[in-house]
């Protein structure tokens, strides 16, 4: 789908805000409320928009430690992925999973409370998963860029 100024502008202000009015929208887009609406129903029967969601601070709820686990597996068929692929997506800390080119296999951001929360973590993984066969994690000390808006 070719997207146009106005729904560019659209995306930007929601990725901003996901609890703005229709009326307001609309308003910042020159639309009466109909069209934009429109326009917004259109883009998430896309799929553009995906979800709307609230963003939580990891920080006021006492999960400070962010961890980048990055594994190595020596199975690469496709029943061993799906496999790996479900139990790991269903870990409450991995809050983001990728299949990686290059050194590592995956790479997973992991968010928990301190480093024994994280060592629970690390257990329940390699306790859980077979076939990983190197696993190595590094810590952020500090969040420099933080941002879930896509630059569109």
């Amino acid at each position: 789908m070719k997207l146009d100024k106005i729904d560019k502008t659209l995306l930007r202000l929601l990725q901003q805000d996901a609890t703005i009015s229709l009326n307001e929208l609309a308003e910042q887009v020159n639309l009466t409320t109909t069209p934009c609406w429109k326009r917004l129903k259109r883009m998430e029967d896309e799929g553009i928009i995906s979800k709307r969601v609230a963003l939580l601070d990891p920080e006021k709820l006492g999960l400070e430690l962010t961890a980048f686990v990055l594994v190595v597996t020596n199975n690469h068929s496709h029943e061993w992925y799906q496999r790996f692929v479900t139990k790991v997506s269903d870990f409450a800390e991995v809050m983001e999973f990728y299949r990686m080119a290059g050194e590592y296999d995956y790479m997973m951001k992991v968010q928990v409370a301190d480093m024994k929360s994280f060592d629970d973590f690390y257990k329940k993984l390699v306790n859980n998963v077979d076939g990983i066969s190197k696993v190595t994690s590094t810590f952020a000390m500090e969040p420099l860029k933080y941002s879930t808006a896509l630059p569109v």
